[in-house]
């Protein structure tokens, strides 16, 4: 074993991002793999060199062991980082690095095979000494006689997994069954295994980890704690350190049991003891994470250790730089998960395209992300977006720190959790740390109701004239284009007496008559209400504007198809526009399922003044088909694409709404279109 030369990091998102950068400090080249459908991702782009290993499929990309070896070889690294997830606590990847002549930037795969499994991990800590709550792997029927010697509630868990995934409550002897063969079919579909763990399930907990970090020259050492109670459907998504739960006496002793764990198991690199502590403050492991963990970066700000670089240090034979005598906390960290989720709706996954992405820029505050602001979020993959990471000389501190940079976060176009995670750590009972892993369960649906009472008070008035605004005002940002797409008001010079324009929040339509609109002051009228407004400031998507003497800033985006998002006090508007033309009428072809034939819609409301084709005529595409009428002004509505025209579904003078098809007709071929002159 020798100094590490090259990296190839076996990831991907934020982790992936994360070890390239502690490599590109420590002057290590890295290569990123990934799949066809993460061609774009921030992962890729930051890498020196990458790889792609398949198309979608996990077990063709990131956990295909084949393929991620010989990505490694065929670039020349040295090593392999598995980051968390995926492939990190596989012992037979281990064993393949191995086998290859390739160093594993982990721990030695005999040592993972005992501790990266729940059942044997607790059979070998039982003989340390250190307390482990009551349970056993088996199969169905040996789970099943099981129940009348742990008694419920139980908890089930995929044995060769973390993270949450497939891990379930079961209150009584009739949901048992059931439960076990879901968690089995998850535990498989993440992981590869099907073995189940189940135990016993202790009321309102506290989930309390150790950082490890262990050497090949049988050092091992503690980072100390972090709390990680505050867990949805057991995903942790607020951890802090310290834990603001243990006394000195408890931290000391629990410290000491996950190095004597570590040392007992000849631990090698960076790892995690997880423990249970209980209303009464005895603790009990849980199981050990070996690998690096989500939530390091709060045991980072605290300790100030680039625990990665620590692993890479690790792997490459060096003993520990570090000893326990020199080790401290300072101050308080907070670290909260930004997901791609819904919280309105039962934290359903939100994937999409982001229409902006802004994030806080202040002292003490870090973000590990895995995107960049044209980054579509993927439905492939964990809903996770990136970390936001909080310091402060106390907990108080951190947790105002944290408030300010939740508020200016601010991700347009899919749903996230950013609002909901500001009202927990502004929850009573979560600054007074009256907490446990039940939290969530308990003040979710009170955080929800309090996140739609808040958007209630916000007068719909305002997201409304910020949307006009940002639609109507160029970008003042020095150096930016503005790239709005062309709409009818720019074109005609805004020549009427007054505009009127239909504006859509949710399902509710405003008419907003705009009388005066001047760099120097414009007026609304909304519902019957006057609005003055004054001294507006547009800067990309940052609209500020004064309004009866209070100063609004509001952040505004759109997806270029009429449909736009307006931020105020934490809280998402989406909103839609009525006069944007589109910047060609393709976007407004569909084809019809099952058919040869398509369609030629209506891109908004207008009269047909005239048709310029028949049916039975061979078009080219660009062709005009037929002119729309719509505001006071002539649309031309041109052929996507080469085509025959099947049936004109109008006539002289219609009024047509839009989406109503114009015109139907059929796409020639390549070939076809080449051999006839139109």
């Amino acid at each position: 074993m020798g100094e590490i030369k090259k990296i190839l990091v076996a990831n991907r998102g934020e982790i992936a991002v994360r070890i390239m950068r502690t490599a590109r400090k420590m002057g290590i080249p890295s290569v990123a793999v990934y799949s066809a459908i993460d061609h774009d991702s921030l992962h890729v782009r930051e890498a020196g060199e990458a790889v792609c290993i398949g198309d979608v499929e996990l077990s063709e990309t990131y956990l295909n062991i084949a393929k991620i070896i010989a990505a490694a070889k065929n670039t020349g690294c040295d090593a392999i980082h598995p980051g968390y997830g995926f492939l990190a606590e596989n012992p037979t990847f281990v064993e393949a690095c191995d086998a290859a002549g390739i160093i594993f930037i982990g721990p030695r795969s005999d040592v993972m095979r005992i501790m990266g499994n729940k059942i044997s991990a607790r059979e070998f800590v039982n003989k340390t000494g250190v307390p482990v709550t009551q349970g056993l792997t088996g199969n169905n029927k040996t789970l099943l006689n099981a129940k009348k010697h742990i008694g419920f509630p139980v908890l089930l868990k995929a044995a060769a997994g973390g993270g949450g995934k497939g891990m379930v409550i079961v209150h009584d002897e009739k949901e048992l069954e059931a439960a076990i063969e879901s968690t089995a079919r998850q535990a498989m579909a993440y992981f590869g295994d099907d073995t189940i763990y189940m135990e016993k399930y202790l009321d309102d907990p506290r989930h309390i980890e150790f950082q490890i970090l262990g050497d090949n020259h049988g050092n091992v050492i503690h980072l100390f704690e972090r709390e990680c109670s505050i867990q949805r459907r057991y995903q942790k998504i607020i951890e802090e350190s310290p834990s603001p739960t243990l006394t000195p006496e408890l931290r000391n002793k629990m410290g000491e049991a996950a190095v004597k764990i570590g040392k007992e198991i000849g631990y090698n690199n960076a790892g995690t003891i997880e423990f249970l502590v209980d209303k009464a403050l005895n603790f009990y492991f849980l199981e050990m994470n070996t690998r690096i963990q989500v939530e390091h970066p709060v045991t980072e700000m605290v300790t100030g250790i680039d625990i990665v670089e620590e692993q890479i240090m690790i792997a490459s034979g060096h003993p520990l730089r570090l000893k326990q005598e020199d080790l401290h906390q300072e101050g308080h960290a907070i670290e909260c998960r930004i997901y791609a989720e819904d919280p309105e709706n039962n934290f359903l996954p939100s994937p999409g395209k982001m229409t902006l992405y802004r994030e806080p820029v202040m002292e003490h505050v870090r973000i590990d992300k895995g995107i960049a602001p044209d980054t579509e979020i993927k439905s492939s993959f964990d809903p996770m977006i990136g970390k936001l990471i909080a310091w402060g000389h106390d907990r108080e501190e951190a947790g105002t720190r944290m408030l300010s940079a939740l508020n200016a976060y601010t991700v347009h176009g899919i749903k996230t959790n950013i609002n909901y995670l500001s009202l927990l750590l502004k929850n009573e009972s979560f600054r007074s740390n009256s907490i446990s892993t039940k939290f969530c369960d308990a003040h979710t649906p009170a955080i929800i109701r309090e996140i739609l009472e808040e958007k209630k008070q916000i007068p719909v008035h305002l997201p409304v004239i910020a949307y006009l605004l940002y639609s109507l005002t160029p970008n003042q940002e020095p150096g930016v284009a503005y790239d709005k797409p062309a709409n009818i008001w720019d074109q005609t010079g805004y020549w009427r007496e007054q505009m009127v324009l239909v504006i859509k929040t949710g399902e509710l339509e405003h008419r907003v008559g705009i009388p005066v609109l001047q760099p120097d002051h414009s007026e609304f009228e909304i519902s019957g209400l006057r609005y003055r407004v004054r001294n507006v400031v547009r800067d990309h998507a940052r609209i500020e504007f004064s309004l009866d003497d209070e100063l609004h800033t509001v952040f505004v985006s759109d997806d270029g198809n009429n449909h736009g998002f307006a931020s105020l006090k934490g809280h998402i508007f989406e909103l839609s526009r009525q006069d944007f033309l589109p910047e060609s009428t393709s976007a407004l072809w569909f084809d019809s399922p099952g058919s040869h034939k398509n369609e030629v819609d209506a891109p908004m409301p207008g009269k047909v003044i005239k048709i310029l084709v028949n049916e039975g005529d061979d078009v080219a595409k660009g062709a005009v088909l037929l002119i729309l009428e719509a505001m006071k002004m002539e649309n031309s509505i041109i052929a996507p694409c080469d085509a025959h025209v099947q049936k004109i579904n109008v006539r002289l003078n219609d009024r047509v709404e839009a989406g109503k098809a114009l015109v139907i007709i059929e796409k020639k071929d390549e070939s076809e279109s080449n051999q006839q002159k139109i």
